[in-house]
């Protein structure tokens, strides 16, 4: 009984902290369990069946078989259990999502006893979580001619799985709480330095927003039973950042709907909104559960006599309310009319018919969007399987196609990637696709989601159409403490046995690799015609074209070989100009933000794609502007490249694979090697010119076209949060983009940080030349801030080893990594020195190391959230200001921001990441598609 009175110490730990039993996935717990039910006499026998019926992780989990052999026992009456009635045992299989318990289900309905069979078919007909081995055992017991066999099969045509649902509510009353005003992070949702916790519900349900916040919804609820809680960012957009199912999870499990009475802490169908909408990763995260994202529009711009807007103080247009959502406001969501009203439903407010799409209504009435995508694919099969033609049950996939419009370059690889389309039919953007997805990552602090969401579909075994898959271990990578040791090994065990490529070999047979994920996307995407999916809103490679996910999609995406989305419209970004010798790439970045919203007034990248006809930058370098596309709030954004930069781009991504080749990350499936046979393959077709590097068409049409003007980056940009700006809702937003003129060398700078998948090796080798610079002045080198380093992979380390410019960084550094003894706990004081740290995302993440509270730290990371890389005091807010490599070095060694003549003494003679506009060349409208 050691397992059980293990289970029980943990009940008593979980107490203490106001928690309830953990959830139960091991299957020799459940055996123990299931043991002491079966004896009448056990003192443990009514708590044993309470964790038996309501405690059982379902899906795949090692737990969910032995509780679907066990209830198979009872319903053959091999078993009797007073509490399980058959009737039960089998509500209680249907339940269980797939995996042990459809086989179970199969084995009863194929047996010979008719009137059980007859009862598994009924509950089979309710099961869409079908895998080969299922489907094809009733494609042979049809073919051998089961009756009930056939009658699933006929059942699975009609998609009585979907039609026997009941219809969504024609109403949803529901009461508004303001998260936030402004911008609403899933950093508020699901801080990143709580992610051990998520994979814990319950647990990580404490950390959504605060506990106050917590007691506030709760008493929202009691005051107004039967209405369901709107968690809603005021003047700002929700959602925005990572993307985190955690975020969407923590809202549901305070705000939603129990998904089974069988199953704890996981609830679905949460209902958010945003004055700005909800932000695009974050809304598809939604519609995995099934829950609706409202566009609330309830501030808009106030306008003059003339029309045009008013602007405040700071050149921001002023906003006036056109109705109130503060929080205790209740409102009514009229499906059916998709419109917004007022309490009473007699004043409409607003139009929110983007909330109710034929295939979100779907995705609603099914609880989630998982059980439409294996649906469809089941009523498919078995169609085939009958030889019979599917009836229209779904709605119909939107397809948009102009005669004579040519594509995008989104557009070219949607419809080369796309599924279950008519030959020769060209979707546009505003089309529903569903595409065949090439590569998939999953992320260390995602992961463990993912790997639940995996056992909940009951999927045991990667796509065979995935050209290639990673796990990362970067967002762990600063810290070996506890936490990590007992989550990654776990992960990386069940990644590494799914069939994906893992940072951390469970055998312990390579040397961990904590590589940022993004640089190992990037090197394993080799077609720029892919579509690559990822646990992170920073999966933004610069080949193909790559969309951040939450788990669960990344979940889908592994287990399916597909993803489905509308096709994103694009902006299209080209450059003029020249760029000075003492500017970096990452000012043009920063620079791209401001100029277009001096243009626009409004963010046209938001929920779009960004072209950006990037030349003759390799993918390394071009990846710094595809990677803030997500703080731009892009959907995605891909890089128009150089037949020749293209194909420099690929031998190096080619070496770095065949690295993690040579240092003994292939798998069985000999994915690795897989990947270079495309990428020679890709090369061939470039070299040849029968396939050149993908372009969009001359007549292709977007929603805005953009030119950045290089002339005018005269000094160096920075990102600023604007921490004490009056209108809160401008705080934190990425928006305000400075240059560092305005700051008069004189803004105190605590911490600098040059790190994260913003920087490539070049910026590692400006450090070292930065140093080498001021030392061959005869200048004593002293640090007036810390400076922590974080190398994004171990490939640019050993490069820097080669050439020699990692000696400089050891020789001025106070602190080296050491892979053999790392760092068990946090670092939460500074010196004034430079930190070599190891690998990986460090500060940026926020999860494991910060800055000091308070602190004003300038970083070449992505993010400014508040909180995030540092949290504020009672008397000063945190800032995480963000800028350029060379910025960030000066300013570490100044202690502030330097002044213009200090920054071009500085980098004087310093090959920065230089760029310039691609060489114009014409395109050819009839370029191919596929």
């Amino acid at each position: 009984m050691s397992l059980y009175t293990d289970y029980l110490n943990e009940i008593e730990t979980r107490k203490e902290q106001g928690l309830n039993p953990k959830p139960i996935d091991d299957g020799a717990l459940t055996s123990e369990i299931v043991a002491q039910i079966k004896d009448a006499g056990n003192e443990h026998r009514e708590a044993s069946l309470n964790f038996f019926i309501y405690n059982t992780l379902p899906g795949t989990t090692s737990a969910a078989g032995v509780k679907a052999k066990f209830l198979k026992e009872i319903i053959l009456g091999d078993a009797v259990v007073a509490e399980i009635t058959p009737e039960f045992a089998f509500e209680l299989l249907s339940h269980m999502k797939g995996g042990p318990s459809v086989e179970v289900l199969l084995d009863l309905a194929l047996g010979d006893d008719a009137a059980i069979a007859a009862q598994a078919a009924e509950v089979l007909k309710t099961q869409v979580f079908l895998y080969e081995a299922d489907t094809d055992r009733l494609a042979a017991a049809h073919s051998a001619g089961n009756a009930v066999a056939t009658d699933i099969l006929e059942s699975y045509v009609q998609a009585e799985f979907f039609t026997k649902l009941p219809d969504i509510d024609e109403e949803v009353k529901v009461v508004t709480y303001v998260a936030a005003e402004g911008d609403v992070s899933t950093d508020l949702l699901s801080p990143g330095n709580q992610a051990h916790s998520r994979s814990d519900r319950e647990l990580h349900g404490k950390c959504l927003i605060s506990e106050a916040a917590q007691a506030e919804i709760q008493d929202l609820q009691k005051q107004h039973p039967g209405k369901r809680v709107m968690l809603v960012a005021e003047k700002g957009t929700m959602g925005v950042g990572s993307s985190r199912m955690s975020g969407v999870n923590n809202v549901a499990l305070w705000t939603g709907q129990q998904a089974s009475p069988y199953v704890p802490f996981v609830n679905i169908a949460p209902v958010v909104g945003g004055t700005n909408g909800i932000s695009p990763i974050f809304l598809t995260t939604v519609g995995v559960t099934g829950g609706i994202g409202i566009d609330l529009k309830n501030w808009v711009k106030k306008l003059d006599a003339d029309g045009n807007p008013i602007m405040g103080n700071n050149d921001d247009p002023l906003l006036e309310q056109t109705y109130s959502i503060n929080t205790g406001t209740v409102l009514t969501i009229n499906t059916k009319e998709k419109k917004l009203y007022n309490e009473d439903g007699d004043k409409e407010l607003v139009d929110v018919s983007s909330a109710f799409s034929p295939q979100k209504i779907e995705f609603i009435k099914a609880g989630g969007s998982y059980a439409i995508v294996f649906g469809k694919k089941l009523q498919n099969f078995a169609a085939a399987t009958l030889g019979v033609k599917a009836p229209v049950v779904f709605a119909p996939s939107k397809e948009v196609s102009h005669a004579d419009q040519g594509l995008t370059a989104v557009e070219k690889i949607f419809n080369k990637n796309a599924v279950g389309v008519s030959e020769g039919t060209v979707l546009h953007a505003g089309s529903d696709a569903r595409v065949k997805v090439n590569i998939v990552g999953s992320q260390d602090t995602t992961g463990l989601m993912t790997s639940q969401e995996l056992e909940a579909m009951a999927a045991t075994v990667i796509s065979p159409t995935v050209d290639g898959a990673y796990q990362s271990g970067c967002h762990t990578a600063s810290v070996w403490d506890l936490k990590a040791q007992a989550n990654i090994p776990k992960l990386m065990s069940f990644m590494n046995k799914f069939g994906l490529i893992t940072a951390r070999d469970p055998k312990g047979v390579y040397h961990s690799m904590t590589d940022v994920i993004h640089k190992v996307l990037n090197d394993i995407t080799v077609d720029d015609w892919a579509v690559i999916i990822g646990g992170d809103s920073h999966t933004r490679m610069s080949k193909g074209v790559a969309f951040g996910a939450d788990s669960g999609t990344v979940a889908l995406a592994l287990a399916t070989g597909e993803a489905t989305m509308p096709i994103p419209e694009s902006v299209k970004v080209t450059f003029k100009g020249k760029l000075q010798d003492h500017m970096d790439f990452r000012d043009v970045v920063h620079a791209t933000q401001a100029q277009m919203l001096k243009k626009f007034g409004d963010n046209v990248f938001q929920g779009r794609v960004i072209e950006v006809h990037i030349g003759t930058l390799i993918a390394d370098q071009a990846f710094t502007f595809t990677d803030w596309s997500a703080e731009m709030k892009a959907k995605a954004s891909i890089c128009i490249s150089e037949d020749d930069t293209l194909i420099e781009s690929l031998e190096i991504a080619k070496s770095r694979i065949q690295i993690m080749i040579d240092k003994g990350m292939e798998n069985e499936a000999q994915t690795l090697k897989g990947l270079i046979d495309i990428a020679n393959k890709r090369i061939a077709e470039i070299k040849s010119g029968d396939k050149p590097a993908l372009s969009p068409d001359a007549n292709a049409e977007y929603f805005a076209e953009f030119t950045v003007d290089l002339d005018e980056i005269v000094e160096p940009m920075i990102a600023d949060p604007d921490v004490n700006n009056v209108e809160v809702s401008k705080r934190y937003t990425h928006d305000t983009i400075r240059p560092v003129s305005f700051y008069q060398g004189e803004k105190n700078v605590d911490l600098g940080f040059v790190g994260s998948c913003m920087v490539h090796k070049g910026d590692l080798k400006i450090v070292a030349q930065m140093l080498r610079n001021l030392e061959s002045k005869g200048e004593k080198i002293e640090f007036n801030a810390p400076l922590v380093v974080a190398a994004p992979t171990y490939n640019i380390i050993d490069e820097l080893k080669e050439e020699g410019d990692w000696a400089i960084l050891q020789k001025y550094s106070g602190f080296e990594f050491d892979d053999d003894a790392p760092k068990t706990s946090a670092r939460v004081e500074y010196e004034n020195i430079l930190y070599l740290e190891r690998p990986g995302c460090n500060l940026c993440m926020g999860n494991q190391e910060k800055a000091a509270r308070g602190d004003t730290v300038l970083a070449t990371s992505t993010r400014l959230f508040k909180g995030r890389v540092v949290e504020d005091t009672a008397e000063k807010n945190g800032e995480s200001l963000l800028a350029s490599t060379p910025v960030v070095v000066l300013s570490a060694i100044l202690g502030r921001t330097p002044t213009m003549e200090e920054y071009k003494a500085a980098v004087d003679g310093i090959e920065l990441t230089t760029f310039a506009p691609p060489l114009q060349k014409p395109l050819d409208p009839r370029s191919v598609h596929y």
